[in-house]
């Protein structure tokens, strides 16, 4: 029997990869709703367009459906959404804010009530099998130490609303897990593709690649702080991958899954590796921590670097995301993290030829 899937956050990177990967893996498709905002309607229909050059995906299964999953019924149009809970077997939730600076009226709004008012609509759907809810690691906010899969509620606080509102909407999925087969999907910081380095934004890691392109003609570069946390950073292609995997698996039912690498590289040692694709120089000293939050906190700085202040409380956490039940029920297949530094010039390579064209920071990835 075909499944019939819903994602939010279309067209955002990884639910665009996410249903190219549906398509590779062989599952059988009656169709897909893609669910996008009303201002996002000419770049869904781009985003479309792009998916569909490829032979091995049916225009014909994908639907474009306009909506807002901080509205009532997600907005979508009664009649619609009422074939639809009729329909789909497999929702993917991935519209959220995800920016490190959205303030926290906003992040609250679409986090938070979006993901309650997504946990609303399931319960009406009359077929569903699985609901994949997009997480993150970082829900551990300030926490360090091992934090394992197993784990969420904490008082430890937060680096920001975006960690917050993450996990008070995962709170929502967890206290539904009873009545709405779900699966929790908490990924570390997610980069390009490992293979082709391909993302949609230049964020997250990349921050480190737009301050060294901005100084590019200094003559000699510095680490930041003292650079001994790890920084979990994850490849889109495997995040994707296993996501599709353990939505389909029956053992992932009432699971969380850290989507993560289990040997990640310290902040010094993903600067270092970066600088030396990037410009091939090495570090030649290190600049205290509070000179950099210092001069980010200046607007033009930040302008300048482009490189989110916020961003620094990840060089600083020391944390380990516990990855034993996605290794677990991944065993036997294929897919594993591969290592960070053989990614890395991937990334870098991807980044020198498209980075004139990185897009403002939408709420969507």
């Amino acid at each position: 029997m075909a499944n019939t899937y819903l994602f939010t956050g279309f067209p955002g990177f990884i639910a665009t990869q996410l249903v190219r990967e549906i398509f590779y893996q062989g599952y059988p498709v009656d169709r897909i709703y893609l669910l996008h905002e009303g201002n996002m309607k000419q770049r869904a229909i781009e985003e479309l367009e792009a998916l569909t050059e490829n032979p091995i995906i049916h225009s014909d299964k994908l639907h474009l459906i306009e909506g807002d999953i901080t509205k009532d019924k997600l907005g979508i149009q009664s009649f619609l959404s009422k074939k639809m809970q009729q329909d789909v077997t497999h929702v993917f939730h991935l519209a959220a804010a995800y920016d490190l600076a959205v303030p926290l009226t906003t992040a609250w709004k679409i986090n938070v009530h979006g993901t309650r008012n997504v946990t609303d609509w399931l319960r009406g759907c009359n077929e569903l099998e699985r609901h994949v809810y997009f997480s993150t690691a970082y829900v551990s906010g300030s926490r360090e130490n091992t934090i394992y899969e197993t784990e969420l509620e904490h008082d430890q606080g937060f680096k920001n609303h975006y960690e917050y509102t993450k996990y008070e909407a995962e709170r929502i999925v967890n206290q539904t897990l009873n009545s709405i087969p779900s699966t929790i999907i908490r990924p570390g910081i997610v980069t390009g593709h490992s293979k082709t380095g391909e993302t949609a934004k230049f964020d997250g890691a990349y921050f480190i690649m737009n301050m060294l392109h901005a100084a590019r003609f200094m003559p000699v570069h510095p680490l930041i702080g003292k650079g001994d946390a790890t920084v979990n950073l994850v490849p889109v292609d495997y995040v994707v991958q296993a996501t599709i995997q353990l939505a389909h698996h029956a053992a992932g039912e009432g699971q969380t899954y850290h989507l993560t690498d289990p040997t990640p590289y310290t902040a010094r040692e993903i600067h270092q590796l970066i600088l030396k694709a990037l410009l091939n120089r090495e570090p030649a000293f290190t600049l205290p921590l509070k000179y950099a939050e210092t001069a980010l906190s200046l607007p033009p700085v930040r302008r300048r670097v482009k490189f989110q202040k916020e961003a620094l409380a990840y060089f600083t956490c020391h944390c380990r995301h516990d990855s034993t039940q996605a290794q677990r029920d991944l065993a036997g297949t294929p897919i594993q993290c591969p290592d960070m530094a053989t990614v890395i010039p991937e990334l870098v390579a991807y980044y020198k030829q498209h980075k004139h064209k990185q897009h403002k920071h939408v709420s969507i990835y």
